[in-house]
């Protein structure tokens, strides 16, 4: 998994309020189990007309945020089933953070396992930074999550909390089998105590 630490650029806006995860990556991209290639589907009922053709007035068709890395949303982003390929279909596309008032859960959780830091911010300041995002890619924001901070064009900054584990989490770049692989040399030693110490078990 690849570490987050500072993140500088476009934010789109996507003022919409329960954005599920059928709506992030539909249906119809859930037969694989690879994690890549899926970024094609993220938000493909918005992105694409009924005949395949770009849909223009969606915020990532427009030529200011095709390169977008940042998504700034409106409340309870990611509810709906818990499929884990949202995720991995914002990841695949290029987005490594989603800046909202509030997550469903587990795609909140989900999105620590593969590398994409979910900032929850209040709703005076997400009305700030939709202001930002709304300037396109002359407006770009820096999510530093060292600082646990993130900061506009102008200089303005907006504080953020994050549990402090999951901060690590991501920091490192391990997702919850590496956390337990970086314990191995200890529980090696410990099995082989235990082994020494009880030969019949």
């Amino acid at each position: 998994m690849e570490k987050f630490t500072t993140l500088t650029g476009v934010a789109a806006p996507l003022p919409l309020i329960n954005i599920d995860t059928d709506m992030i990556i539909p249906k119809d991209y859930l037969k694989t189990i690879k994690r890549t290639g899926l970024g094609k589907g993220l938000f493909a009922e918005m992105r694409f007309n009924e005949d395949g053709s770009e849909n223009p007035d969606f915020v990532l068709n427009k030529p200011a945020y095709r390169g977008a890395t940042i998504i700034v949303a409106g409340d309870n982003f990611g509810c709906g089933s818990s499929r884990e390929h949202a995720p991995w279909a914002l990841l695949d596309y290029g987005i490594r953070c989603v800046i909202s008032t509030s997550f469903a859960d587990i795609f909140y959780n989900n999105c620590f396992n593969n590398g994409i830091l979910p900032i929850r911010v209040s709703k005076e300041d997400l009305d700030k930074l939709f202001d930002d995002a709304d300037r396109g890619e002359n407006a770009r924001l820096t999510v530093d999550l060292e600082a646990q901070e993130i900061r506009g064009p102008d200089g303005g900054s907006v504080h953020f909390d994050i549990d402090p584990a999951r901060k690590e989490k991501l920091l490192s770049g391990l997702d919850d089998i590496g956390l337990t692989l970086v314990k191995a040399p200890r529980i090696e030693t410990y099995e082989k105590t235990t082994e020494a110490a009880r030969p019949w078990a």
